[in-house]
């Protein structure tokens, strides 16, 4: 499961709060960015776009400080293309998931003799658990918040969920932070203080089951594909991810049985014609 894809899909549901969580003016209007710049290779599926009046905020949600594009790289990449198409201030935020002592959970900055370019991290175990258990949108990272004790802050969590009036809400919060808390804690003692049946009764967990998965098998084939056919053409890898899970496992059936990327093609036309 995409733990980073959880936190992408809460701040383009609730953008008004991650903006206001971290940017120092608060913006009057605010809009998910669907942009072309979530390309290969620099595509990463945690990346957000927030767009208010007049800037842009770039977000990263990491679970791990691998990355086959060195973070501090692929922020200055991003922030020229964002530059060159937008034209506007632009803040970058690295949100570094679980706890580590990797110096890149530590930089700020991409840095070569002739560039330096500067962006921002925050690190969740450093971050005080009070603004998140006061707000629903961020309360989902609250159990990853600094503590020196596991069992009050997830008890603070629950009670802040148990809080939330409307029961689908309710649901969809606790499951993204049942779901965020496996990063930090064993399961036996988030399941003491949130509820399995109420995380298990949400559509949206089960939503984010299911597009965890298709994603890691999108990232497999186009591997695959890559390595065997050379680096595919991004039109290619779009009719990919719209493919439907069980298309998908077909295409991963298929894929010794293609010599040439023509044979990709057609199939990925037949697809679509069906």
């Amino acid at each position: 499961m995409s733990f980073d894809n959880v936190c992408k899909i809460l701040a383009e549901k609730y953008p008004t709060d991650f903006a206001r969580w971290l940017l120092p003016d608060e913006p009057q209007k605010i809009k998910v960015l669907k942009t072309e710049l979530s390309i290969e290779p620099i595509r990463a599926d945690s990346v957000t776009f927030l767009q208010t009046e007049n800037r842009i905020l770039h977000l990263e949600f990491q679970t791990t400080a691998k990355s086959e594009t060195p973070i501090p790289l692929r922020m200055l990449d991003y922030f020229v293309r964002l530059v060159r198409q937008y034209d506007v201030p632009i803040t970058q935020v690295v949100i570094f998931l679980q706890e580590t002592s990797n110096e890149i959970a530590f930089t700020e900055e991409y840095v070569n003799e002739m560039t330096h370019h500067r962006y921002r991290v925050v690190r969740m175990w450093e971050q005080d658990s009070a603004l998140f258990l006061d707000n629903p949108a961020l309360l989902p990272l609250a159990p990853l918040t600094q503590t020196d004790s596991p069992q009050r802050l997830l008890s603070q969590v629950a009670q802040s969920v148990a809080r939330i009036s409307d029961m689908e809400t309710r649901q969809n919060i606790a499951a993204y932070t049942e779901i965020l808390a496996g990063l930090k804690f064993e399961k036996d003692l988030i399941q003491q203080f949130l509820g399995e049946e109420i995380m298990q009764e949400s559509v949206i967990y089960q939503d984010i089951l299911q597009k965890g998965d298709k994603q890691g098998e999108e990232r497999t084939i186009i591997r695959q594909l890559n390595r065997r056919f050379g680096e595919i053409d991004s039109s290619l890898i779009d009719k990919i991810r719209v493919l439907s899970v069980e298309k998908l496992d077909d295409l991963a059936e298929g894929l010794l049985d293609f010599s040439e990327v023509s044979d990709l093609v057609a199939w990925l036309d037949e697809q679509e014609r069906n």
